[in-house]
């Protein structure tokens, strides 16, 4: 079975559009995760009652984070995509965030981005053109989920897309690493 966490990126660096998989839809109250040992989406927990995912949620496949997972990703788009749905996004920015669990902090950041399909957000290059009042709402969104589950999420500060892309590239980069790390075993 196909590994979608290796699946590329096709990341176009001048464009800052790469391809993102949407684990959890827009709208959701339940968490899911993919599963690359089976293939499958897995649930991985509930949202409180009346809570919900404000956007879609996924990752950048072929990156690897400091969690040891792949990139992180919001995606904003009007409708929400489908569990494992392959979307192509457009990165706009990145909430640069601490995640501290059972005593142990570590940097946990989100990229930010728009469907390259969207119509109402298409417009979009840069993090700096969301509303303010969406923005946090996004962040706090973050911290409530975690906090719910145990976990201390800290905002340290929204970057635009350079440091997004930076970011990404990282990603890649150390995705690649660890690839060539295991093929050498």
């Amino acid at each position: 079975m196909h590994n979608l966490t290796h699946l590329s990126p096709h990341l176009d660096a001048r464009s800052r559009v790469c391809r993102a998989i949407i684990e959890t839809p827009k709208g959701c109250g339940n968490k899911f995760r993919y599963d690359p040992e089976t293939g499958l989406f897995m649930l991985a927990g509930l949202l409180p009652e009346g809570m919900r995912f404000p956007f879609d949620f996924g990752f950048i496949p072929s990156t690897l984070g400091e969690d040891g997972d792949p990139l992180d990703i919001m995606v904003m788009l009007e409708e929400p995509a489908h569990v494992g749905c392959l979307i192509e996004v457009r990165i706009i920015g990145i909430i640069m965030a601490t995640q501290t669990e059972k005593g142990m902090t570590r940097r946990n950041d989100r990229l930010l981005g728009v469907a390259v399909h969207s119509y109402a957000r298409a417009h979009l290059t840069s993090v700096k053109e969301i509303s303010s009042h969406l923005l946090r709402q996004v962040e706090e969104f973050f911290v409530s989920y975690n906090k719910q589950r145990k976990k201390i999420f800290k905002i340290r500060d929204i970057g635009g897309p350079k440091k997004a892309l930076k970011f990404l590239k990282a990603g890649i980069q150390s995705f690649t690493k660890a690839q060539k790390e295991v093929d050498q075993e």
